[in-house]
């Protein structure tokens, strides 16, 4: 392409550009009705100026080196604020310095006035790229660099929703920057302009237009209340410095290979790859990292800690499942102050403080006495005690008394106590901090409050490891309970034997169901004391005959009167389960119905199958229940109307008979009786069979 067709295009390329802002931005300097309309205005007439004196110059072939400059640089900073207004919170007084200037404006500015001082006194010539220096050069880059950031970052701190309303104008105006950043790259690559993406320059300008347009249409939603995250801003920050470094140290390497002769090659590589080694050992640095946190923190916020991030990341560490709860208080309480560790201590039951956890820092082996002076004044004050100041202001602690274990750790630097109710249930104690980290009201209202949320969750694994003991000794006491109950029936039965005895002794029949009765004692007695002492193996569920249980249940009540009278309706029905208890279930609910019955009455058992279950109904003709009763107190555990009872019986037939499937049904009314009705499964096998009978 010849030279006039060159610059005819970069005339009317930057005479588009000028038409588009203007027809964008005259309208907005009608209605301004907010801070970010105001400031698009402006960049827009801005852009309007430089592109109308780029195609002006272009057309008269005149050389305005310092002018133009001089209107790039306004142009871009336009745009910058225009985007920092974006970011801002235009009613929060947060973060900012005297005067209500916010940091990021501050800097933005004085770096803009230093590239204008440049720019007029002639060191920011377009000239300048094909001479010696690579400043203008870099300059230009960085300034790209620069607004990049600032689209990223204007973009990203929105939410999903506030993304609708200015993602259009981060795009074009994001367009502008990367187009410039191409534009100078390829400059200080080849030395020299290239005169196609020159004059492609207001071309692409113009084609954003549309994008902000969009944007602007959407500009309601860009007053709200915005906080741009630590986490962006160190990630910008890091970013932003590593694109500064790489800068430096290419013109640096640059200059090497100028200098250099036919060394130049050679030591302009070596520089630049020991140049990354060294960039990605500051960045995976601990120590560098905190630093920057801190220096973030101390310039550019009010408050140092992002109290919400912080805090989800404090009870997410602490709740995470499985062992180990003392270490993660540990690295939780080091995160807030970039402690590299630490160790816990806990209250034992001796009374005495002693290290339980530690991480990254050994635990000696010491106790502190709960009623220690120490022990005393964290309880009472509840502050956190930094070591290194009391090395230097021991007045100010001067109800203290350092205890002798804290001198094997000479790297201690923070005691922070674990408050439970206004009690000292704990103490953590700190490593030194790599970074120096000023402890003012902030830090220690925060590791105050993170002490008694520790404090907390250890309270909770131990309450929760005492009332698993508990609930041992709990299940030991109730199968403790459940062994009285059964013997209480036995000395029941063999007291009634005992007293008919006198008067039957010569009956061979009494005689015959005396040692049987025995026997049956015996064998469950041995049983009971096999469970007690864990020392027999547990029965296990087997396919029994219903109506032999119920037999076996029967003939240990034979003495009793009423005599229970059995009639077997279905024979053959199995059920799976323990005999033993199932006989003790059948037993228990035959024995409560002699009890509540008159001799004159009667207790009937019938055994049937039904619906493929088998159904054993216990009916008596007593005193009988009210509903009340049965909905209230029947299945309460500990609770009974006999003067002897225990009041478990019910509960555990109940629950065994749920236990295996089934239900205990009761029917009962108040002077005619009661019926218990055990409903049990079949048996798979058995019922496999009943259906192909069928």
């Amino acid at each position: 392409m010849d030279v006039a067709s060159l610059t005819g295009i970069v005339v009317y390329s930057h005479a588009l550009a000028a038409v588009c802002f203007a027809v964008l931005g005259i309208p907005l300097l009608l209605r301004v009705d907010s801070p970010p309309r105001a400031i698009l205005a402006l960049a827009c007439l801005l852009t309007v100026l430089w592109s109308a004196v780029l195609a002006r110059a272009a057309n008269h072939g005149v050389s305005w080196a310092e002018l133009m400059s001089v209107l790039e640089i306004l142009r871009n900073a336009g745009w910058s604020l225009f985007l920092l207004v974006l970011l801002d919170n235009w009613s929060s007084r947060e973060s900012r310095l005297p005067f209500g200037l916010r940091p990021g404006l501050v800097l933005a500015a004085f770096g803009y006035l230093a590239c204008l001082l440049a720019s007029v006194m002639g060191f920011w010539s377009l000239s300048s790229v094909r001479e010696e220096s690579q400043i203008p050069g870099v300059a230009r880059v960085g300034m790209a660099i620069w607004g990049m950031l600032l689209v990223e970052q204007a973009y990203r701190s929105r939410s999903l929703q506030q993304r609708w309303a200015v993602k259009f104008a981060c795009l074009g105006i994001g367009s502008m920057f990367a187009y410039d950043f191409y534009l100078y790259s390829h400059a200080m690559l080849f030395r020299e302009i290239d005169p196609d993406i020159w004059a492609a320059r207001g071309l692409v300008n113009a084609l954003t237009v549309p994008l902000i347009a969009v944007s602007l249409g959407r500009s309601k939603s860009w007053a709200a209340p915005l906080a741009l995250s630590r986490r962006a801003v160190f990630h910008s920050a890091a970013l932003f410095g590593s694109a500064v470094y790489l800068l430096a140290m290419g013109s640096a390497g640059y200059y090497l290979r100028f200098v250099g002769g036919n060394w130049g090659t050679v030591m302009q590589v070596a520089f630049l790859f020991g140049t990354l080694i060294l960039l990605g050992t500051i960045l995976f640095s601990g120590t560098f990292r905190a630093w920057l946190r801190v220096i973030i923190s101390k310039h550019f916020y009010r408050y140092k800690y992002d109290y919400r991030e912080e805090w989800m990341r404090f009870t997410g560490a602490l709740a995470q499942p499985g062992p180990g709860l003392g270490e993660r208080v540990i690295q939780a309480v080091a995160a807030l102050v970039e402690s590299p560790g630490g160790v816990l201590w806990q209250r034992r039951e001796s009374g005495c403080f002693e290290p339980v956890a530690h991480w990254h820092m050994q635990a000696l082996p010491s106790s502190e006495p709960a009623d220690s002076t120490f022990c005393r004044f964290l309880e009472s004050s509840q502050w956190v005690i930094d070591l290194d100041e009391y090395d230097a202001m021991p007045e100010k602690y001067d109800a203290l008394a350092l205890p002798a274990w804290l001198a094997g750790y000479p790297r201690a630097w923070l005691v922070v106590p674990l408050i439970m109710h206004g009690n000292l249930s704990g103490f953590v104690l700190l490593h030194s901090a790599p970074t120096p980290i000023k402890l003012n009201w902030e830090v220690i209202d925060l590791l105050g409050v993170a002490g008694s949320q520790a404090a907390a969750h250890l309270a909770q694994q131990q309450a929760g490891e005492a009332l698993l003991v508990a609930r041992q000794f709990e299940s030991f006491n109730r199968m403790s309970t459940f062994v009285v109950h059964d013997l209480k029936n036995l000395v029941a039965q063999l007291s009634l034997m005992n007293a008919n005895a006198a008067r039957h002794k010569d009956n061979p029949e009494f005689q015959a169901d005396m040692l049987e009765t025995i026997d049956f004692s015996v064998q469950k007695m041995k049983l009971l004391l096999q469970k007690l002492s864990r020392a027999g193996n547990q029965e296990r569920p087997l396919p029994l005959m219903v109506e032999d249980v119920v037999r076996q249940a029967l003939a240990l009540k034979s003495a009793f009167e009423p005599h229970p009278r059995l009639h077997v309706a279905t024979r053959g029905l199995r059920v799976l389960a323990e005999r033993e208890r199932l006989e003790r279930v059948v037993g228990h609910l035959i024995q409560n119905a002699i009890e509540a019955t008159p001799r004159s009455g009667s207790v009937t058992i019938r055994v049937e199958g039904m619906d493929g279950s088998a159904h054993v109904e216990i009916a008596d003709t007593g005193e009988g229940m009210s509903e009340e009763f049965i909905r209230e107190r029947l299945f309460k555990p500990f609770e009974s109307t006999k003067s002897a009872g225990m009041g478990i019986g019910v509960f555990e037939s109940r629950e065994y008979i749920n236990e295996l499937g089934g239900s205990l049904e009761v029917n009962s009314t108040p002077g005619r009786g009661t019926t218990f009705r055990l409903v049990l499964p079949l048996h798979r096998q058995e019922t496999q069979t009943a259906t192909k009978a069928a």
